[in-house]
């Protein structure tokens, strides 16, 4: 192509209307259909021209044109800095107002931005290139902002979609919706969402939709008005502008700043942690007492006294920003594990987060006999007070208190998670038979699409208990909630007579796709098991093939 304003203006022209098409040719109605708090689904466009090269995209994320690859020749940039500013940005501001006039309206936002990145003879331009707002569905979007936040959750009483909350998250962040940002308003609205969630499978999407909303309004919108990033690798560190004040460091929009590094240390990865630490160290810097006070002593919602304590035989503080309990067991005795046990049972019981983790200090280093596992202070802590069989009426008053369907000890990641409460239960389950109704309560809370260690206690409670009557029932209960990847060797001892009885008595309660997966994990599946059953006679035979009608059944 002959390279010149002219043509290269044509050519922009031309990938305008490509990415026109392309974003029209999908069924935009159906897609916004979903939910009330989605109106369009594209925002933000930007068209990059280097040396007769032009794309239009609508990703945020900074690509830079690659280049045409080694040896090849580039093409002497065309362009100089008033070509674009006098005639390229004023025709394309034209031609692209036009065109959007032709674009359906559930493709488009309220609002779209749509800038341009031009590099020049004289260096690189940036330029906003149109800026649409449409009133009408700006107004019908808050509205059902309203409506929403009203009926699902001021007066909600069941769990919501992840979906609403990733566009309500965004939502409310919004500075063309709300310039005046509330934010103890929308600090509650984001823990109303989690308490209406709690104890749903979901809770963790929800969490992490409107920890990204945050995130991203801080990086994006907060911190560029007082510091200037000073790095360019992740972490990001960030130095204070000269003139960077804030008139009230205790309220306003540092407290959504202070509120979404509490929740990045919470509830996000530990290779998180550092971003969370950094915004709580940047609200320090403009002067915030309350971020100070909160990397130091906690949210301050708990009672001084429920947070730290400490004696002759164990010293206790807790920081719920951090969800941390840090635990220095003064004297390996009996009282002090007690001691801590009681604290942290309490602690639970107040509202302390249960996706916590312990910093354990002790002189003496023990971790249950099962293979798998984090080896983590909260880890070693609970095993170490299961070594005082007197402390074992206290480990499972502390396990119930503890479980909590969806959450997880914050140092466990990964095929490691587990849920508050499995070292107690797995330590109690294996030292006693007494506990296999907590082992069973416990089970019913696990999520095996997220969690497996209990693949390893069920190994570990065969080879501590073995397989008859007494254990049949509780193994029916952890095979019931482990995942298919479980090597679970105990086909011999299934096919006693007695043990097949019992384990019949057990699937005959189940609905037919659990039935199929404890065949599974004991035989590798109904199949196997039928030609088991072909081989037998008399009443083994028609055991076996019970077995296998209950996992066929529909």
């Amino acid at each position: 192509m002959d390279l010149t304003p002219e043509t290269i203006l044509d050519e922009m022209k031309r990938q305008i209307d490509k990415w026109i098409a392309y974003i029209s040719d999908k069924d935009a109605n159906q897609i916004i259909k979903r939910t009330t708090l989605q109106l369009g689904i594209h925002d933000y466009a930007l068209l990059e021209y280097v040396k007769g090269r032009v794309t239009v995209t609508d990703n945020k994320i900074d690509f830079a044109i690659p280049e045409d690859g080694a040896g090849k020749s580039r093409p002497a940039e065309m362009l100089t800095g008033e070509h674009v500013r006098e005639r390229i940005v004023p025709e394309l501001a034209s031609y692209i107002r036009d065109t959007f006039k032709e674009i359906p309206s559930a493709v488009i936002d309220y609002h779209f931005t749509w800038n341009g990145k031009f590099q020049t003879k004289d260096g690189e331009i940036h330029v906003l290139l149109y800026e649409y707002i449409d009133e009408a569905k700006k107004k019908l979007l808050l509205e059902r902002i309203s409506d929403y936040i009203a009926k699902k959750l001021e007066e909600g009483k069941y769990p919501t979609k992840p979906l609403e909350t990733f566009f309500l998250s965004r939502h409310l962040l919004d500075e063309r919706l709300f310039p005046e940002m509330d934010a103890g308003r929308i600090i509650s609205i984001f823990e109303k969402i989690q308490k209406v969630n709690k104890g749903n499978k979901h809770l963790a999407e929800h969490r992490k939709d409107v920890t990204s909303a945050l995130r991203n309004w801080v990086e994006d919108c907060w911190l560029p008005r007082y510091f200037d990033p000073v790095s360019e690798q992740l972490p990001i560190e960030y130095k204070k502008k000269s003139e960077a004040r804030l008139e009230d460091t205790e309220r306003g929009p540092v407290e959504l700043v202070i509120y979404t590094a509490v929740m990045i240390l919470k509830y996000e990865p530990s290779y998180s942690r550092s971003t969370g630490l950094s915004m709580l160290n940047c609200a320090i810097e403009l002067g915030s007492d309350k971020a100070k006070r909160l990397t130091a002593e906690g949210s301050g919602t708990l009672a001084k006294e429920d947070v730290c304590r400490s004696d002759e035989w164990v010293e206790c503080k807790a920081n719920d920003v951090f969800a941390e309990v840090t635990l220095v067991i003064k004297q390996e005795t009996e009282e002090s594990y007690g001691r801590a046990l009681r604290f942290l049972t309490r602690l639970l019981s107040l509202g302390f987060p249960k996706s916590y983790q312990i910093k354990l200090k002790s002189g003496v280093k023990h971790w249950l006999p099962i293979k798998g596992l984090a080896k983590s202070g909260t880890h070693r802590f609970f095993a170490q007070a299961l070594e005082y069989p007197s402390l074992h009426p206290l480990l499972e008053e502390y396990a119930r208190t503890a479980m909590e369907p969806f959450e997880w000890y914050a140092d466990t990641e990964g095929e490691k998670s587990c849920m508050p409460g499995s070292y107690a239960v797995f330590g109690l389950g294996l030292a006693n038979r007494a506990y296999f109704p907590l082992v069973e309560d416990y089970m019913t809370k696990v999520d095996e699409e997220h969690q497996s260690v209990q693949n390893q206690f069920t190994i570990a409670l065969v080879e501590r208990h073995g397989v008859n009557a007494e254990t049949i029932p509780v193994l029916v209960k952890c095979m019931l909630h482990s995942t298919d990847s479980m090597k679970l060797k105990i086909k011999a001892e299934m096919e006693d007579g007695k043990n097949l009885g019992l384990l019949l008595e057990q699937v005959r309660n189940l609905r037919h796709y659990e039935a199929e997966h404890i065949l599974y994990l004991i035989w590798g599946g109904a199949d196997k098991l039928k030609k088991l059953a072909a081989k037998a006679d008399g009443e083994r035979a028609q055991q076996l093939n019970e077995l296998v009608g209950l996992a066929g059944r529909r």
